[in-house]
């Protein structure tokens, strides 16, 4: 193989390596980092904040929602989607709200303080108990008021529901 034969061959591969390299780098350039979320979803998210604390739930649900919409990536948003289900008295849409929001972050000490307590009003106490331990790890050297909200309502225990009676109606004498 002749020298000219030799550079046409590998100049061409390392243009193209070259250009790969550069491509790449550009496209990784003009991304947002992961951990940043969309400014217009933190709006959504202060706003429904407000509503909630108003309690104006509805708004602030139909805000929460909209900023997870916008960016999928704001576990805020669903950490208090999941505050309003555990208010409303649904604490299985609370229990999975607050694991989308621990999927984004295993470690975010509200929702796993939140998720615990939402276990307990579901009767699931050993799975808050195991929030509990993971909330501990967390907090190991800073103090977390969430440690002691969550022993508390796990000592609490679930709320006990009784059936309602209802009173039969009073049966017609027969003559």
């Amino acid at each position: 193989m002749s020298k000219l034969e030799y550079l046409m061959r590998y100049t061409s591969v390392a243009v193209a390596a070259a250009l790969t390299l550069v491509t790449v780098a550009t496209a990784v350039q003009g991304q947002r980092p992961e951990d940043t979320v969309d400014v217009r979803s933190l709006a959504l998210l202060a706003k429904g904040q407000a509503q909630q604390a108003a309690g104006n739930l509805d708004a602030a649900t139909d805000l929460f929602e909209s900023a997870v919409a916008v960016d999928p990536r704001n576990r805020g948003a669903f950490v208090r989607l999941a505050e309003v289900a555990k208010t409303r008295g649904l604490p299985g849409k609370a229990i999975r709200l607050y694991r989308e929001a621990l999927s984004l972050d295993p470690n975010d000490v509200a929702a796993l303080s939140g998720q615990g307590e939402a276990l307990v009003a579901k009767g699931a106490v050993i799975r808050a108990r195991e929030n509990l331990a993971k909330v501990k790890l967390v907090c190991a050297k800073r103090a977390c008021p969430e440690v002691a909200v969550l022993t508390a309502s796990i000592a609490k225990g679930p709320p006990i529901v009784t059936a309602a009676a209802t009173v039969p109606a009073a049966l017609p004498k027969a003559d």
